[in-house]
C-alpha cells in the first residue's frame, strides 16, 4: 500500500513542476499576442496614408496572430492534460484510502432481471463498479459494464494476460486516460457513428478544383495590385465573386459546420488516443488483436484522423468573422474545406465504428489493469478442468477494508451444494457475495482477493434481492417464483453456479420449508452447483439424504452481555441465533 502511494505521490510532484512551467509559457504567449495586436494598431496608425502598406501590415499580422494562437492552444492543451494527470493520481491515493464514493457508480447499468448484477453490489453506490471504474469515455464505461455482466467463460486466460500486460504500463495507461478525459462533446458516440454513416454529400465533384482556380485568380489580382499595378477594383471584383459563389452553398455549409462543431473535440482526442495505441507494441494475443483493428497498411489511422481533425479545425476558422470573410472572398475557404470533409467521410466513414470500439476496449481494460496494479497481492485464478469449481485460500471481499476483513477458505466441487446457516449479521450474505464476485471477477480475467485460487470456469445465477413490482402489479412472492423459474429453465441448457439467499420469504414458514427443500432437490437433480443461505434449520436435513449437500455456518456468541462475531466459515449447523437477544438489547421487547 505504501509503495503504491509513493508511486502516485511522486507522479504528483513531477506533474506540479511541469504545470508551473506550462503556466509561465502561457503567460508569455498572452503577452506576445497583446504585443502583436498593439504593433498592428501602431503600424496602421503610422502608415494610414499608404493603403498598400496598411493592407500588408494587416495580412501579416493576421497570419502571425493565427500562428501564435495555434501555439497558445497547444500550450493550453498541455496544461489541461497535466491537470487531468494530477486528478488521476490524486484520485488513486483517495481510493487507496477507501474513499471512492464520489466516483461514477454505474447506476444506469442496474438490471433487476439480470443473472446476478442486482444481488452482488455490482453497480450503484458503494459498488464494485464504483470502486474499480476509471473509464473516461461513455463508450468505455458501457464496455466495462458489459464485461461485468457478460457471464462469459471463454477466453479467460487471454483476458488475464491482457490485464497483466496493461497493469505493467501505468504511465501509458494514465496518459491514455488523461487524453480520453479531455474529450468533451455534446453528441454521443452513437450519434456520431449514425451521422457519418447516413451523411449525404451536397457539393458537386468540380468543387474539388474550383477553389484552386480561384486561389490562383486572387493571388494574381493581389500581386498585380502591388506590382503592376492593377486597379484595386480588380481585387475587389474577385473578392465579391468569391463571396457570391460561397453564398450559393452557405446554408448547407452552415449545417455541416454546426454538425462538425459538435464532434470536433471528439476527433481531436480520438486521434491522440489512436496514436497512443499505435505507439505500443503489445505482446499478448488479445491486445495485439485489438491494436491490429486500427492499423492501416497504407497510412497510420492516427494520421488519417489527424488529417480529419485539421480539416474540421480549418472549417471552424469561418467562425472568426474577419478571417471567414476574407478567406471565402479570396479562396472559397468554406467550399474547399467542406469538400475535403465530404471526401474524407466517403473514404473512411465505414471504419469509424471499429476505431471507436477499439478505443472503448482500451478505456475499459485500463480500469481492469489499474485494479490489478493497485492490488499486487491479489492472485489470478489458476484455470483447471476438474471436479473443483472454486478453491480459494484466504478469500476476502475486495470492498472490505483489508485491515478488518476476515478471510475464509472456499472449496466447492462440481455438483456440490452448500447450505449455510447462521445468526443475523454473522457474515452469511457477505460470504455469498464474496463467492459470487470471485466467479464474476475470474470470468472477466481479474486477480482475486485470495492467497491462491483454482477455478473451473462456470456461469453465475443469483437470487438474493428479489423485489416486488408495483408497475407490473406483482407481489414479492410472485416475483421470487418467476426468478426461481428462470433459474430452473437456465440450468436445463447450461452449467451454472447458483447462489440463493433465504428463498421463498414471501410465504409461511411451513410452506417455505417444504418448498425450499423441493427446490434444492430440483437444482441437485439438474446437476447444478451452488450455495443457499437460510435461517430454516430444517433444510439442513437434506444433507442426510443427499450426498451432494454439505452444511456450513457462521456463528455468533454472547460474551459479557455483548454480541460477538468471528465471521469464520465453519462446517456444520448453526446452533446460536440472535434475533431474540437483539430485540431485548435494543429494548424493542422485554
Amino acid at each position: 500500500m505504501q509503495g503504491l502511494k509513493s508511486f502516485y505521490s511522486d507522479k504528483i510532484t513531477g506533474l506540479n513542476k511541469q504545470l508551473s512551467g506550462i503556466k509561465s509559457q502561457l503567460l508569455q504567449s498572452s503577452i506576445v499576442r497583446l504585443v502583436v495586436f498593439v504593433l498592428m494598431i501602431v503600424g496602421i496608425t503610422l502608415f494610414y496614408d499608404t493603403p498598400k502598406t496598411v493592407i500588408a501590415i494587416v495580412l501579416f499580422s493576421i497570419v502571425l496572430f493565427l500562428v501564435i494562437v495555434s501555439r497558445h492552444t497547444n500550450l493550453q492543451y498541455k496544461r489541461d492534460k497535466i491537470l487531468a494527470l494530477l486528478h488521476i493520481n490524486e484520485t488513486e491515493i483517495k481510493i487507496l484510502d477507501r474513499d471512492f464514493h464520489e466516483q461514477p457508480d454505474g447506476s444506469e447499468f442496474k438490471d433487476p432481471l439480470h443473472y446476478f448484477s442486482q444481488d452482488i453490489d455490482l453497480f450503484g453506490k458503494g459498488s464494485f463498479y464504483q470502486y474499480l471504474n476509471r473509464t473516461a469515455l461513455p463508450q468505455g464505461s458501457e464496455r466495462l459494464a458489459s464485461l461485468f455482466v457478460a457471464n462469459e467463460i471463454i477466453g479467460i486466460e487471454e483476458k488475464q494476460q491482457a490485464i497483466k500486460e496493461l497493469s505493467q504500463l501505468p504511465n501509458w495507461r494514465q496518459e491514455f486516460t488523461a487524453v480520453a478525459s479531455l474529450v468533451k462533446t455534446e453528441t454521443s458516440y452513437q450519434a456520431i457513428i449514425a451521422w457519418v454513416n447516413e451523411y449525404q454529400r451536397f457539393l458537386p465533384k468540380f468543387m474539388k478544383y474550383l477553389p484552386y482556380i480561384f486561389w490562383g485568380i486572387s493571388i494574381v489580382a493581389i500581386l498585380g495590385y502591388f506590382i503592376i499595378p492593377f486597379s484595386f477594383f480588380v481585387v475587389l471584383a474577385a473578392f465579391v465573386v468569391g463571396l457570391i459563389i460561397s453564398g450559393i452553398y452557405v446554408k448547407s455549409i452552415n449545417k455541416l459546420s454546426n454538425d462538425t462543431g459538435k464532434i470536433q473535440t471528439t476527433f481531436h482526442q480520438y486521434q491522440k488516443l489512436i496514436l497512443e495505441i499505435e505507439k505500443v507494441e503489445f505482446k499478448t494475443t488479445l491486445l495485439k488483436e485489438k491494436r491490429a483493428a486500427i492499423l492501416n497498411e497504407a497510412e497510420k489511422t492516427s494520421a488519417i484522423l489527424k488529417e480529419f481533425s485539421k480539416i474540421l479545425d480549418a472549417l471552424d476558422q469561418r467562425n472568426n468573422m474577419l478571417f471567414g470573410v476574407f478567406a471565402n472572398g479570396l479562396m472559397l475557404w468554406d467550399i474547399y474545406q467542406s469538400f475535403k470533409i465530404e471526401s474524407w467521410i466517403t473514404k473512411n466513414g465505414a471504419k469509424i465504428e471499429t476505431w471507436f470500439d477499439t478505443i472503448a476496449f482500451f478505456d475499459a481494460y485500463n480500469s481492469l489493469a489499474n485494479f490489478a496494479f493497485n492490488h499486487p497481492k491479489y492472485k489470478y485464478p489458476r484455470l483447471v478442468a476438474s471436479d473443483v469449481i472454486l478453491e480459494s485460500v484466504e478469500a476476502g471481499h475486495p470492498l472490505l477494508n483489508p485491515e478488518k476483513s476476515v478471510l475464509n477458505d472456499i472449496h466447492i466441487a462440481r455438483e456440490q451444494f452448500f447450505i449455510i446457516t447462521g445468526a443475523n449479521m454473522a457474515g452469511k450474505s457477505t460470504f455469498l457475495r464474496t463467492v459470487s464476485l470471485q466467479i464474476v471477477m475470474a470470468n472477466v480475467g481479474l486477480p482475486l482477493c485470495a492467497k491462491s485460487v483454482s477455478y473451473t470456469p462456470i456461469k453465475l445465477i443469483t437470487s438474493m434481492r428479489t423485489t416486488d413490482s408495483l408497475t407490473d402489479d406483482e407481489s414479492y412472492f410472485f416475483s421470487e417464483l418467476k426468478r426461481l423459474r428462470f433459474i430452473v429453465d437456465e440450468i436445463k441448457t447450461d452449467r451454472y453456479f447458483i447462489v440463493l439467499d433465504e428463498i421463498l420469504k414471501g410465504t409461511n414458514s411451513t410452506d417455505k420449508a417444504i418448498g425450499s427443500r423441493k427446490f434444492v432437490e430440483k437444482l441437485i437433480g439438474g446437476k447444478a452447483t451452488g450455495i443457499i443461505a437460510t435461517h430454516d434449520l430444517s433444510l439442513c436435513e437434506a444433507a442426510n439424504d443427499l450426498p451432494q449437500v454439505e452444511n456450513h455456518y457462521f456463528d455468533a456468541e454472547i460474551i459479557a452481555d455483548e454480541l460477538h462475531f468471528d465471521y469464520k466459515f465453519k462446517d456444520g449447523i448453526c446452533q446460536n441465533m440472535n434475533a431474540s437477544f437483539l430485540l431485548k438489547k435494543m429494548q424493542i421487547v422485554d
